[in-house]
């Protein structure tokens, strides 16, 4: 499926957008410095990249801590927003920080070029929906935005409604020997969304079996409650 926008447009902040969240990647070559104190960074930026969007948060994450490998970039702030356009979970707002413009714009577009991979493991129907997400090496977007160590694998395991998530917890801790991060719930860690989300670190391989059983499990529970299969929009890359 390609839905990535990008291209003749003339609006220079614009680098590109996907229909994949309702995700749209953005740069401002050259920061006001009162907006940017305001920001409250504890170092001085030249330029900002972001990645703001409707329905997500760990892919975008994901996909942007592929960004700042690629580049010099610094996550300077990840948000999560209650939203999903009236679903169960929230969007992001990611902003990444540096000196050359043209390293933000990279860091942004690297990216928008991973959103469908990092999308590839949620899971959605009209009763919730699963998110998993992957690396073998974290580096400092999945810092910020979820707790991960940088350069140690890191794997997400998230469901909604919020009791399925839990129970994925539980059994991706009880699979393999990883060590938990934080445990999320609506009301402690969240924005209020309807999810219980696990963070985990470990060695790579058993963070990615832990991953593949909370999945296992997730799409069993959610398929019951919705009464049909859980369906992914792109190819699963967890596996």
């Amino acid at each position: 499926m390609n839905d990535f926008l990008n291209s003749t447009s003339t609006v220079p902040e614009f680098v590109g957008a996907s229909k994949a969240g309702d995700t749209i990647g953005l740069v401002i070559p050259s920061v006001d410095q009162a907006l940017l104190d305001k920001l409250h960074v504890n170092k001085q930026y030249r330029t900002l990249g972001i990645i703001s969007d409707r329905t997500g948060a760990g892919p975008q994450i994901m996909a942007m801590d592929e960004g700042v490998k690629a580049t010099n970039m610094d996550t300077i702030d990840v948000e999560w927003p209650r939203d999903t356009k009236g679903g169960g979970g929230h969007g992001s707002l990611i902003i990444v920080g540096g000196d050359d413009p043209a390293d933000a714009r990279q860091a942004v577009q690297v990216a928008l070029d991973n959103i469908h991979r990092t999308m590839g493991d949620v899971y959605n129907s009209p009763a919730g929906h699963l998110e998993l997400q992957f690396t073998a090496r974290a580096s400092n977007c999945a810092r910020v935005g979820l707790g991960a160590v940088e350069g140690k694998a890191f794997g997400l395991i998230c469901g909604c409604p919020s009791g399925i998530g839990l129970v994925m917890a539980d059994k991706a801790l009880k699979t393999a020997g990883v060590e938990p991060i934080a445990f999320s719930t609506p009301s402690h860690g969240t924005s209020f969304s309807n999810e219980g989300s696990l963070t985990i670190t470990g060695d790579s391989g058993a963070v990615r079996q832990a991953v593949m059983a909370g999945r296992e499990i997730g799409l069993k529970l959610l398929g019951e409650l919705a009464g049909s299969e859980p369906k992914n929009d792109f190819p699963s890359y967890i596996k």
